[in-house]
């Protein structure tokens, strides 16, 4: 029974998933993710890339967000992608693969990085999810903190953040930090999201002094 129950779940999220609109987009457009209609619902919202940006992809695997990105800053701007996970190569993206939760790997990755002024730090990662919300969260929060300590690290006064969070456990304590360190901030919810989803992104830039 088990394994039956099993086996109908995943037919019911295998069918809701072909039919998802922005499934059939993305298959459409030959883009790498359904990620990618995020990102774009984002930047028309809020006009961030401009030409010759510089731009760091934070858990970029598989490359919507730098596809997208790469496009729109042109072939002379920079896009520096960093994910655990491999990713298929990106014209002008340089991809560093390794951890940036391990202290090894994030101390040489920086030391590369700060050579350079940066426009925008952008990251969709997520933990493994466990199913318990509050589990999720707390690691979710491990990650979104490192992404901030990068961010406020590299970035230029006028840059960007942008980056996914969950709702719920630890968001109003994060967000706090969020206003702590940007002039302007911002919770955007694309369409793209499905609707019972938790996830929501934070735009948050100018540096505060």
């Amino acid at each position: 029974m088990v394994l039956k129950k099993s086996s109908n779940n995943s037919k019911r999220w295998l069918k809701k998933h072909f039919n998802d609109p922005y499934v059939k987009e993305r298959n459409r457009k030959n883009v790498r993710s359904r990620a990618w209609f995020k990102l774009k619902e984002i930047n028309e919202s809020e006009n961030i890339f401009k030409n010759k940006m510089n731009i760091m992809d934070l858990g970029s695997n598989p490359g919507g967000w730098s596809e997208y990105a790469r496009k729109k800053i042109g072939k002379y701007g920079i896009i520096f992608a960093c994910d655990v996970l491999p990713m298929k190569s990106l014209k002008n993206v340089t991809f560093f693969h390794g951890d940036i939760t391990k202290t090894e790997f994030l101390e040489k990755f920086l030391l590369i990085v700060k050579e350079y002024s940066w426009n925008v730090v952008m990251s969709d990662m997520s933990p493994n999810i466990s199913g318990c919300s509050v589990v999720d969260n707390a690691n979710m929060f491990k990650l979104s903190n490192i992404v901030l300590k990068i961010a406020i690290q590299v970035l230029n006064f006028q840059g960007y953040l942008i980056i996914k969070l969950f709702q719920g456990y630890g968001f109003d304590e994060y967000m706090q930090k969020i206003y702590n360190t940007f002039n302007f901030v911002k919770i955007y919810k694309p369409k793209a999201s499905c609707m019972n989803s938790r996830e929501v992104f934070i735009i948050a830039y100018g540096l505060k002094v």
